[in-house]
């Protein structure tokens, strides 16, 4: 059906797991299990109104500008000139606050239903830029590691912010994501308000050598070299203390065979990177350790070949 005859919409965009340990700001991958379902309808008022917000929702703002999904709308027809106004539905599939890349999800979801509804539909990239605008209200920077792969599916690295190169990266089919959250809440904000500006020589030399060798890993399923490289030695030092038991549960993750552990985005989420036939002890470690520290969990084990935000309903 084309945009021209098509009046109302609805897209899933999945939660994703931001920097990736090594990649911050830069790297992430989709879950495709978890998300938020957007829904998009037109209207001949101008502008952009939130009518509901369902769901895991909590108090989020139902003011367009300062909602993601709805300034991602605005940026969208600012860009476009439609000729009409959007109203938006949200169905929140994703915590706030866990550093599974809610925000994100909903800007994607928002973008992705409204193309549908267009005359001429935009690309691909383009619809990653309005969604980053939207982002930007929830972490106060823009940033693409949780829109990317929440938009494109799998494991995404982007290049710049004003002209973004996105480049899906290829995973060993045998690697699992085992993603664990804890229940509190933690805002993007303060844990980017917490990092430090600028970054020592030698981490740099080593936070370097350790994305270029997990990329390189992806690529050449060298499972060893991923092992090895991936070690966040900038961000996740800073953060690791916003997260009770972060030490304890990244310890029984390694020690239940993991390739690697760490937090997703912003956290309070953490997740593993694990073979098949350890993600049911990577999953057992992490959340006992998270018990111990008196917090029930949601949990996740995903393949990290996935696809990313897509129509469900594409019209009427």
């Amino acid at each position: 059906m084309s945009g021209a005859r098509t009046t109302r919409a609805t897209a899933f965009a999945p939660a994703s797991v931001g920097n990736v340990a090594i990649g911050f700001d830069i790297l992430g991958f989709a879950i495709d299990s978890l998300g938020d379902r957007v829904t998009v309808a037109r209207r001949d008022a101008p502008g952009v109104e939130i009518t509901a917000i369902r769901g895991v929702a909590g108090d989020l703002p139902r003011e367009a500008r300062d909602n993601t999904a709805g300034r991602a709308l605005l940026a969208l027809q600012e860009a476009t000139r439609p000729g009409f106004g959007f109203s938006l539905e949200i169905d929140k599939g994703i915590p706030l606050g866990s550093g599974l890349g809610g925000s994100a999800a909903s800007a994607v979801g928002a973008v992705v239903a409204a193309n549908a509804l267009l005359p001429q539909p935009v690309s691909r990239l383009e619809l990653l830029q309005f969604a980053m605008a939207g982002e930007a209200v929830a972490s106060g920077a823009r940033h693409a590691d949780n829109i990317a792969p929440s938009l494109y599916g799998g494991l995404v690295l982007t290049v710049g912010i004003d002209h973004p190169r996105v480049k899906q990266i290829p995973v060993p089919a045998a690697i699992r994501a085992v993603v664990v959250h804890p229940h509190m809440f933690l805002a993007t904000a303060q844990a980017r308000a917490i990092l430090k500006l600028s970054v020592e020589l030698s981490d740099f030399v080593w936070q370097t050598a350790n994305l270029a060798g997990f990329i390189s890993g992806c690529y050449t399923e060298d499972l060893d070299l991923i092992r090895a490289s991936f070690e966040d030695v900038v961000i996740e030092p800073q953060r690791a203390a916003l997260i009770p038991g972060f030490q304890e549960v990244r310890r029984g993750a390694m020690e239940a065979g993991a390739l690697g552990c760490s937090i997703s985005g912003a956290g309070p989420s953490m997740f593993a990177w694990t073979l098949e036939s350890s993600a049911a002890a990577v999953l057992a470690a992490m959340r006992r350790q998270f018990a111990r520290q008196s917090l029930a969990t949601d949990h996740w084990v995903v393949e990290v070949r996935s696809a990313g935000a897509r129509l469900i309903e594409p019209g009427t």
